[in-house]
């Protein structure tokens, strides 16, 4: 197998659902394991001890830092001011040169072409996305929160509670919020992995540079039949340019569609003049005489040309210089528990780089996905300001948007919740919907909706939750999607 192909076969492990990094895992590797205490007086103890820290520090101390500028830290910062706790406490630490943005955006309505109403920033800070006050850089000044833009961290000491910047900037913490997301998955440079018009998107710079290379592409290739491979290829569409999708798997994102329903969207996508490349091996990335990308060479000897290559291929945990705070080696990621808190005292983690518990499934897992990095921020933030003591309890929920640009035939919505296991049964006929049911023991463990009602869409939730015991002939025998989901309803 080339080096390639190993690549993105294990980025593209079935049982994963969000860009191959693995939400269905074992359980923690110790239940017994001893976390710090979330106490007020343990915030408290942190305080008074970055109060009586040495005068080499007396101008950086903070008594709370937030390391990364991504939702998580968005979603954060916006609880501190809550519960009153930001104002010349907190700073937070970031190597983009933007205040937090909902990311997602990145990959659906910002690859727009001019002329179809692209979204642009400062439209789409943190929290619009969940219908909050977007938070722009005045924001952060007029709540008194310090921002320390395009300077990531470079080191840590965890005894002597300090950071040091790229920029050689010394911090003293008292309470430290890892919130570092991912970054993405590449080709090695050896087989062109870094040649001009390779894309890679995690921010708004590198969504800048595909749109420099959309606004002259011709031939478009996106590598990756995921989250990121759709979203994109769909956009594109909307430039008028000739776009592939190349992927090693049988079909688009095998890790939570079935076969037959991953068939409806790729005849969709081929309606709309996307070609499909399936269980492909790719050998390396052509240069043409200009230095730019050319072409893409599989293993089988063929060629693709193409002047703009996007690379989705999944992500990894940016742990960055925080490996110490410790690791867990099954999801990857910064181990915590069901508050956040680390095996390091005073240090926590959330979003896309935490290793926590998934209690409803009783093991651990690593989600990237907006919704969780909303989520984990809150609920970290709120354990440590306040009394609460309960464990977060999430319910995976992914969700895409595609062709929804202007003068698109059809908009494409769909949301999951639950789990992916056992047998499924699909109803509909995607035109004008279409549901699967995940059903495991007799149980219904996960929903997928396309194309449903806001009132539809607010039921999936409740149904991955209580996993209510269903009659599978009947589901199987209903003559709609609506019929199902009542069917489904009934059985809470």
């Amino acid at each position: 197998m080339s080096p390639v192909r190993n690549l993105m076969a294990t980025i593209s492990n079935p049982l994963s659902l969000k860009h191959g990094l693995s939400l269905w895992c074992p359980h923690l590797s110790s239940p017994n394991r001893r976390f710090n205490s979330p106490s007020i007086g343990y915030r408290s103890l942190h305080r008074n001890y970055v109060a009586a820290s040495s005068a080499g520090f007396s101008n950086d101390n903070r008594e709370f830092v937030i390391v990364g500028g991504g939702n998580a830290a968005g979603y954060a910062a916006r609880t501190f001011v809550e519960h009153g706790m930001a104002d010349g406490r907190l700073c937070i630490v970031t190597k983009e040169p933007h205040a937090p943005y909902e990311r997602p955006a990145l990959t659906k309505a910002y690859l727009f072409p001019l002329d179809k109403k692209p979204a642009r920033l400062p439209g789409f800070h943190t929290c619009v996305g969940s219908g909050g006050e977007r938070q722009t850089p005045d924001w952060y000044k007029e709540k008194g929160i310090e921002m320390l833009y395009e300077d990531p961290v470079a080191s840590i000491d965890i005894e002597k509670q300090t950071l040091a910047t790229n920029s050689g900037k010394q911090l003293k913490y008292g309470t430290l919020i890892i919130a570092t997301g991912c970054t993405a998955s590449r080709f090695p440079e050896k087989i062109g992995g870094n040649l001009p018009g390779v894309h890679y998107i995690r921010d708004v710079g590198d969504a800048n540079s595909l749109i420099s290379s959309l606004e002259k592409a011709k031939k478009v290739v996106v590598v990756g039949g995921g989250y990121i491979g759709m979203e994109v290829a769909a956009a594109a569409v909307g430039w008028k340019v000739d776009t592939t999708i190349i992927f090693p798997e049988k079909h688009l994102l095998q890790r939570l569609f079935t076969p037959s329903l991953a068939h409806r969207y790729e005849e969709l996508y081929k309606e709309n003049g996307v070609n499909f490349v399936k269980s492909a091996s790719i050998k390396n990335l052509e240069v043409g005489s200009d230095g730019r990308v050319a072409a893409v060479k599989l293993e089988d000897g063929s060629t693709i040309e193409a002047d703009t290559v996007v690379i989705g291929i999944g992500a990894k945990p940016a742990v960055g210089p925080f490996e110490s705070v410790g690791l867990n080696s099954t999801v990857g990621g910064i181990q915590v528990d069901g508050q956040f808190r680390t095996n390091v005292p005073g240090i926590f983690a959330i979003g896309d780089v935490a290793a926590f518990p998934l209690k409803i499934y009783n093991r651990t897992a690593r989600v990237e996905h907006v919704d969780h990095a909303r989520r984990s921020a809150q609920h970290c933030v709120k354990a440590l300001l306040t009394a609460q003591t309960s464990n977060y309890d999430y319910l995976p929920y992914f969700y895409s948007r595609v062709f929804e640009y202007e003068g698109s035939p059809r908009k494409i919505w769909w949301q999951f919740f639950g789990d992916n296991v056992g047998e499924t049964v699909e109803v509909g006929n995607f035109d004008p919907k279409i549901a699967t049911f995940w059903i495991d023991s007799g149980k219904l463990k996960g929903v997928l909706l396309e194309s449903g009602s806001p009132e539809e869409f607010q039921l999936l939730p409740k149904l991955a939750r209580s996993q209510p015991s269903i009659d599978k002939s009947k589901l199987e025998k209903a003559a709609s999607v609506e019929e199902a989901l009542e069917i489904a309803q009934a059985s809470m």
